[in-house]
This record gives C-alpha cells, sequence and structure tokens, in this order.
C-alpha cells in the first residue's frame, strides 16, 4: 500500500472517530445538563456515560488527532490557515471534553458540580470545524 492509498482510509478513519467524539461530546452534554436538576435519577445513567467516555469517547477523541495528524502531514497542510484555525478549534473540543470527564466523574462520585453547559459551544464549534474540513477557505 503506498502513500496515495492510504490517504482515503486515513480520512475515513478520522471522519469515523470524530463522530463518535462529538457523540460523546453531545451525550455528555445531555447528562450534564439534566443530572444537576435530578441527581438521584441520573445516577445509574451517569456511571453509563463514564464508562462510555473511558471506553469510546476519549478513545475516539485520541484517534481523531493522531489520524487528523496524520493527514495533514501526509498532504503538507502543516501551514494552512484552515488546518491551523481547525486545531485551535479541535484543542477547544479536547479541553470541553476534559472538563465534561471531569465533572461526569465528580457527580458519579457524588459530588456537586457547577453545569458546564457547553451544548451551544460543542454545536457551533463542530460547524465551524465541518465547514473548514470541507470548504479549505
Amino acid at each position: 500500500m503506498t502513500l496515495a492509498d492510504a490517504y482515503p482510509w486515513l480520512k475515513a478513519l478520522h471522519v469515523a472517530c470524530a463522530l463518535l467524539f462529538v457523540g460523546g461530546l453531545v451525550a455528555n452534554c445531555l447528562i450534564l445538563d439534566a443530572a444537576p436538576a435530578a441527581p438521584a435519577s441520573t445516577a445509574p445513567l451517569l456511571v453509563r456515560v463514564k464508562r462510555w467516555d473511558r471506553a469510546v469517547t476519549t478513545p475516539a477523541m485520541l484517534g481523531v488527532w493522531a489520524f487528523g495528524i496524520s493527514l495533514a502531514v501526509l498532504e503538507g497542510w502543516s501551514t494552512h490557515a484552515w488546518l491551523l484555525a481547525k486545531l485551535v478549534l479541535v484543542v477547544l473540543l479536547s479541553a470541553i471534553h476534559g472538563l465534561q470527564s471531569g465533572q461526569v466523574r465528580r457527580l458519579v462520585l457524588g459530588h456537586g458540580v457547577e453545569p458546564l453547559r457547553a451544548s451551544a459551544l460543542v454545536v457551533t464549534v463542530v460547524i465551524a470545524i465541518a465547514v473548514l474540513a470541507v470548504v479549505k477557505p
């Protein structure tokens, strides 16, 4: 397999990981928005979300990074402005994920947390990333 043959596979894996990562971020947003209002009733769901986050969302985030960096190196995009803007937004999503993971972990342990309320920001950033990735302005 040549490097040219690897491109569609790397891109497919990058997109698949991105879908799982964003799905996990949205799930975290939903549970974290609901948890403070009804902590006792969301406890079993919080445990499941924590497991999902560790087993799927975090590895997907790492896959997004690994496959995205591989694509950028393979295609020589490292100096393109659209990629640098996308990189900043992916760092932001990764930071939000870290905050969400910490909040879910604290809620599972029974500690109170201030809700992050990042739903609108996550959706806006994901749309911006999609536009940058497809249009490459």
